[in-house]
């Protein structure tokens, strides 16, 4: 599916009233000009809206999600990526402990809002993200906005040590019984920010939460295997693929395409089974899904 790229500046209110930019990635089928579909908010790393994370939202959107991506850090910087060196390492990691979890959540109830105020956007939201991102897309799921159905949170730092924000005492863990819709929690054993006493902590918890949720540790994979770039050797393609089969499980099963009516006029066939007649397929009925990125303790990613 062909995508279209663009972003949005939206005020912001905490924080200093910065404006955030939200990379959007939007697919587009030329036969069906009124299609709509469902948002995926993703969260990036500590590095914000990177090469990486870009071409990760491409892959999202050109299987028929529209993904938000909003720039984590506009309270310190502008939109554009920090480096994957020492000094953007340094930066993302001060930054992230920074700003308020006020702010966190304030930014991502505003890329939900962008994304169903869209047209073409049936209003059922899902996230992702990895590393901070992966946090911060469990944390829209646990949030009092219970428009996010779907999550799926690659390697989520700080869940564990509950480290996130100013004054490193994050509430998101606590907030597991909120979690209305389903998650997928993935995790490399070798993650050395998130030990196995961390990824136990998490799993209790939600299950004594009664949380509806998929659990896959990786044997051998390391942090931010996911990224196919400047990764020190840990990126694995094929565990990578493995991973994005089960977020689209996840996300088809969940979230819906509604093709807005018939095929334009001297349209071919072929574009994703035709009409569905108005949000057809998929089980589970409509949802909300949400994205997340970079490292949670202060070793470098």
């Amino acid at each position: 599916m062909l995508i279209d790229e663009s972003h949005q500046d939206v005020e912001t209110k905490i924080g200093g009233g910065h404006p955030m930019r939200i990379f959007l990635f939007h697919p587009v089928i030329a036969s069906h000009p009124r299609a709509r579909f469902p948002g995926v908010v993703l969260f990036s790393e500590i590095y914000q809206v990177t090469g990486p994370v870009a071409r990760f939202a491409r892959q999202i959107a050109s299987h028929g999600y529209i993904v938000a991506a909003p720039s984590s850090y506009h309270e310190f910087t502008g939109p554009a990526p920090l480096a994957y060196d020492g000094p953007g390492t340094a930066a993302g990691n001060e930054w992230k402990v920074q700003k308020t979890l006020a702010a966190y959540d304030e930014d991502a109830q505003l890329t939900i809002d962008a994304l169903v105020a869209l047209p073409t956007c049936t209003g059922r939201i899902g996230a992702t993200g990895m590393c901070l991102g992966g946090h911060l897309a469990f944390r829209a799921a646990a949030s009092s906005d219970d428009r996010v159905a779907a999550a799926v949170c690659y390697f989520a730092t700080d869940l564990h040590a509950r480290s996130l924000g100013k004054g490193r005492r994050d509430d998101s863990l606590d907030r597991a019984g909120d979690v209305a819709g389903e998650l997928l929690m993935i995790w490399g054993k070798r993650d050395g920010h998130v030990p196995a006493a961390g990824r136990d902590l998490v799993r209790k918890t939600l299950q004594e939460a009664g949380v509806l949720f998929s659990w896959l540790e990786v044997a051998g994979a390391q942090h931010a295997f996911i990224r196919d770039e400047l990764s020190k050797g840990r990126y694995d393609a094929a565990l990578s693929g493995v991973c994005f089969a089960m977020l689209l499980e996840l996300f088809d099963r969940v979230l819906k395409i509604d093709l807005g009516g018939g095929a334009a006029s001297g349209a071919g066939d072929g574009a994703l089974g035709g009409d569905d007649g108005g949000g057809g397929g998929g089980g589970g009925g409509g949802g909300r899904v949400a994205l997340g990125a970079d490292d949670g303790d202060q070793l470098a990613c």
